[in-house]
């Protein structure tokens, strides 16, 4: 071969190699401009640009209007698009397949039941419920909303509006009663832990669920007491007064499934794993386990009476009592500050309505 032949085919070569790595390069590029994996999304993996326009590309598209304009799988498909490691399928209430989600056992409360698999056993064998009522229960399509405590909803008068839900949810002992211009009269569930339970059992709602949520193994068997209307301490490992008696029937109680309560914490709002402890800054509110428990079984959510406005230090705190926002002190077990950026998202990405604009 000679010289000439030589160099033409090394010279073919090259610009083979160039072409190829320049096609190689123009993907990636494309890969993380177009699609935007490595650079669109935050290091939990919500979208980041969710105030530029993107939440309208995210419009739903999925399911159909139902009759009374309920957008079915309207919830889970805003939240898949702003934040595509979401999975949908995660049952409310802890039913006696329980034992089969791994996790659950790996994790002691309040990420999950390890160490409370007996007591749970038992105050299932006397509920024997683990859904909403029938009537829900055959809806396909749910509307739903949170009621949050926050003196934002004062004066508002959504009372009608937020009794048109499907499902009204409350949080420990939000009274109602002498509020219902503003907050409605409609309670489905009333989701609480030991210490935030109504005490007066003439406050509790006669046709609502009492949900309980565990935050740590001192109130599984507070329960079990509640369930089998046993002696209850009102001060046996707690940190206030609890309620010592629940004017619920056993077929009226639900355990809500601890899966929200990890989820929200470690995969929604990052807070610190802590090895699945307990520990400073690493629980959820209330509110927010709440909404992540509808993400995953409502068709629409909403929410109101969520926020505080600390620039307005004389401002209500809760709709129902006259302490002022100057009142609010650092939590030892909450993040509000990293809980607000979790919310903003939910709400910027269209995957939740705030009814009162406080987050």
């Amino acid at each position: 071969m000679s010289f000439l032949g030589s160099f033409r085919n090394l010279l073919l070569a090259v610009c083979l190699m160039l072409v190829l790595g320049f096609l190689y390069y123009s993907a990636g590029k494309l890969h993380m401009h177009g699609w935007g994996q490595e650079l669109q999304y935050d290091r939990l993996g919500f979208l980041l640009k969710l105030d530029s326009g993107t939440s309208a590309e995210l419009s739903y598209k999925n399911g159909n209007i139902t009759e009374g304009g309920c957008r079915r799988g309207f919830a889970s498909a805003q939240m898949t698009a702003i934040f595509p490691r979401f999975s949908k399928p995660a049952p409310m209430f802890l039913d006696n397949t329980f034992k089969q989600w791994s996790k659950l056992k790996d994790f002691v409360p309040p990420f999950g039941i390890k160490g409370q698999e007996a007591v749970i056993q038992k105050i299932l064998g006397i509920t024997k419920q683990y859904t909403l009522t029938s009537s829900l229960d055959s809806l396909s399509c749910k509307r739903c909303i949170i009621m949050g405590n926050g003196g934002i909803v004062a004066n508002k008068s959504l009372g009608t509006r937020i009794d048109e839900y499907d499902v009204v949810i409350r949080l420990n002992e939000a009274p109602v009663k002498g509020f219902e211009k503003d907050v409605g009269s409609k309670t489905t569930l009333r989701i609480t832990y030991p210490e935030g339970a109504i005490q007066k059992p003439a406050r509790y709602e006669k046709d609502s669920l009492f949900v309980f949520a565990g935050f740590k193994p001192q109130d599984f068997k507070w329960l079990k007491y509640i369930v089998y209307k046993e002696k209850v301490s009102p001060s046996d490992g707690f940190w206030k007064s609890v309620a010592t008696f629940v004017p619920k029937e056993p077929k009226e109680i639900r355990i809500l499934n601890p899966y929200f309560i990890r989820e929200a914490a470690f995969t929604f709002i990052g807070l610190p794993v802590n090895n699945g402890m307990m520990g400073r800054g690493n629980i959820p509110t209330l509110g927010s386990v709440a909404i992540t428990m509808a993400l995953h079984n409502c068709d629409e959510v909403a929410v109101a009476g969520f926020g505080y406005d600390m620039n307005a230090p004389n401002a209500p705190l809760h709709y129902y009592e006259s302490v002022k926002m100057s009142a609010i002190k650092e939590s030892w077990t909450h993040n509000i500050g990293k809980e607000k950026e979790f919310l903003r998202k939910l709400v910027r990405g269209q995957v939740i309505t705030d009814l009162t604009a406080g987050i």
